[in-house]
């Protein structure tokens, strides 16, 4: 069996993260892990990443059905929703800030008014138990019951029940108890990134594991121990100075990875996107998510969602919706639109799925150079 070239850990990155389109509860379970984000635009980045690997998907089908899901709201290398099977190697989660007696004696209380009631409304548990405001973490104001209700869940007391415009309505958690070793599930929360993002660099992979210090905080030392393993262990290529990690059992040398003539757009966190590193690497251009730049200063735009076409990052794509109408303005990284029918053709097609995706209506202004 030959060692993989970059072309072919190219093709095997895009092939084996956007599989064919399936149920809703499969692709979370495929996927290990959907990274979360607030901002729509045009809609939020969990919805943008499984529209493209769920059939019929429609955005916000996720928040819709959510509740009748064995999936959580929860963290693992940052936000997002992952299967309930995962949250058994994080808690019980002991936050690295302890809290003081009186934060404690509060949760306590919350714990009992969510037993007597049940699933809540922060405004709910706020009426009851209203403890003014508080500093955030960036120095501003915030609401102190809101602030405690998020200290709760990330410390496994409360879940996410569902959502309600978009607010969480908490209830009281249960997660059941797992016997394996630390070890061991450091090890299992190690593999199940590499799953997710393979084939990583070697770099990227340490950065992963350093981020699983917000969802396993007190794993951290068993954490550092299996990447070390890892790095000597795991199936791995070195090209051009740089070494590359996949699972066990594949081969990203392995015809079975094939490309298709779809064009797609993917969020900004989408796994394919999600690290820079590896993006850079494989296409040769650095794409920024600039939401947080000043406008006067954004090169690619507010939101811009990279275009995938035959494997290669042709550029980004900025779609939003005005007036009920959905507007997309294309660049690309040549300075302009291949003079190809076939990405006429993909690019239409693309377009409508996300009109689709966002239930709106036929007309859509595009410029796509």
């Amino acid at each position: 069996m030959r060692p993989p070239e970059l072309d072919d850990l190219r093709r095997y990155a895009i092939a084996r993260s956007l599989f064919k389109p399936t149920s809703l509860p499969q692709a979370i379970e495929r996927l290990g892990f959907v990274q979360a984000d607030p901002i729509r635009a045009p809609a939020r980045a969990q919805d943008l990443t499984l529209r493209l690997r769920v059939k019929n998907y429609l955005a916000g089908d996720l928040e819709r059905r959510y509740a009748k899901l064995d999936i959580e709201e929860d963290c693992l290398v940052n936000y997002g929703f992952l299967p309930r099977q995962h949250l058994r190697l994080m808690h019980p989660r002991e936050a690295k800030r302890r809290w003081s007696n009186e934060t404690a004696q509060h949760a306590a209380t919350v714990q009992a008014l969510l037993q007597e009631i049940g699933p809540s409304h922060p405004r709910e548990i706020q009426a009851q138990l209203n403890l003014g405001s508080t500093c955030n973490a960036w120095g501003g104001s915030s609401n102190a019951t809101t602030h405690l209700l998020d200290g709760m869940h990330y410390r496994g007391l409360l879940r996410v029940h569902k959502r309600e415009a978009g607010i969480r309505i908490y209830a009281l958690a249960q997660h059941p108890v797992d016997e394996r070793s630390a070890q061991e599930k450091a090890s299992a929360l190690v593999q199940l990134i590499l799953a997710k993002y393979a084939p990583l660099p070697s770099r990227s992979l340490g950065q992963l594991c350093s981020l699983l210090g917000y969802g396993a905080p007190h794993l951290g030392k068993e954490i550092k121990q299996i990447l070390a393993h890892a790095r000597k262990h795991w199936p791995s290529v070195e090209i051009e100075g740089q070494r590359w990690y996949w699972p066990e059992g594949e081969n990203p040398a392995a015809k079975r990875w094939q490309l298709d003539d779809e064009l797609r757009l993917l969020a900004p966190f989408d796994p394919v996107v999600w690290d820079r590193l590896r993006f850079e690497r494989f296409w040769g251009w650095a794409y920024r998510f600039e939401a947080y730049t000043p406008a006067a200063k954004r090169k690619l735009g507010y939101y811009a969602l990279p275009m995938l076409w035959r494997g290669q990052m042709l550029g980004w794509a900025n779609v939003s919706v005005q007036a009920g109408q959905m507007q997309a303005q294309a660049g690309f990284v040549s300075g302009k639109a291949p003079r190809d029918k076939a990405f006429d053709q993909a690019w239409q097609a693309e377009l409508e799925r996300m009109r689709t995706f966002l239930a709106l209506p036929a007309e859509t202004e595009a410029a796509a150079g």
